[in-house]
C-alpha cells in the first residue's frame, strides 16, 4: 500500500515535523496520549453514570473487536512503517513492526462510532471522533504511520461496529448478566465499607 498517493499524503503531512518545537510537542503528545482521554471518559462513564453502562460495554467490544481484526490482518499482510523504508522524519521511537491498520486509531475510531449510535452520547462520540481524526493524523505527523493505515483503521471500525449492532440484541442478554455481576461486587464491597468504617 506503499503506492504514489500514500507517499504523497504522507510527505505532505510529515514534511512539517521538526520545524516548530511548540507543533513537534503538540503533536506528540496527540499521537501518543489522546486515545487515554478514551479510556478516562469510559472509565468515568462507567462509575459515575451507572446507567450508561450497557453503552461503555459495546464500546469495549468495539474496541476489542477492531483490535482482534487487526492482529489477524497483520498474521497475513506486512505494511512497513515510514521509518523502516525509511522515508520522512521520525518524532517517536517505535518497533519495527506493521503499521497496516493503525491499533491506536482502530481503538479511537471504533469508540467513538460506537458512541454516535446512542443518541444520548452522540454528543461525546462526535467530540472522540474529532479527536481520534486528530490523534491519527498527529501519528502520520510523528512519521509512524502512512495515511493509508488510518484509512485502513477506519474501515476496520466501521465492519467492527456493524458487527455489533447486528448481534446487539444478542449481546444485551449477556451485557445483563455482566452488569449483574458487577453490581453484586459493587454492592459486597459497599457492605464490607460499611461494617469496617
Amino acid at each position: 500500500m506503499i503506492t504514489d498517493l500514500n507517499l504523497t499524503l504522507f510527505h505532505i503531512i510529515n514534511d512539517l515535523a521538526g520545524k516548530n518545537s511548540v507543533l513537534d510537542t503538540t503533536m506528540i503528545f496527540a499521537a501518543k496520549y489522546l486515545i487515554y482521554i478514551f479510556c478516562v471518559y469510559l472509565a468515568y462513564t462507567w462509575f459515575a453514570k451507572n446507567e450508561y453502562r450497557q453503552e461503555v460495554l459495546f464500546a469495549g467490544y468495539a474496541a476489542l473487536l477492531g483490535l482482534g481484526m487487526n492482529f489477524i490482518i497483520t498474521l497475513f499482510y506486512f505494511h512497513p512503517r515510514p521509518f523502516m523504508i525509511p522515508t520522512g522524519t521520525l518524532l517517536i521511537a517505535h518497533v519495527a513492526e506493521s503499521s497496516f491498520p493503525s491499533d491506536h486509531a482502530t481503538i479511537m475510531i471504533s469508540i467513538s462510532l460506537m458512541l454516535l449510535t446512542f443518541k444520548d452520547l452522540r454528543r461525546s462520540g462526535a467530540i472522540f471522533f474529532i479527536l481520534a481524526f486528530i490523534s491519527g493524523l498527529a501519528r502520520v505527523y510523528s512519521g509512524l504511520h502512512f495515511p493509508m493505515d488510518m484509512a485502513g483503521s477506519l474501515l476496520i471500525a466501521l465492519f467492527s461496529i456493524s458487527i455489533l449492532l447486528a448481534l446487539k440484541k444478542y449481546l444485551i442478554p449477556i451485557n445483563r448478566i455482566l452488569l449483574t455481576y458487577f453490581e453484586n461486587i459493587e454492592k459486597k464491597l459497599t457492605k464490607g465499607n460499611l461494617k469496617t468504617s
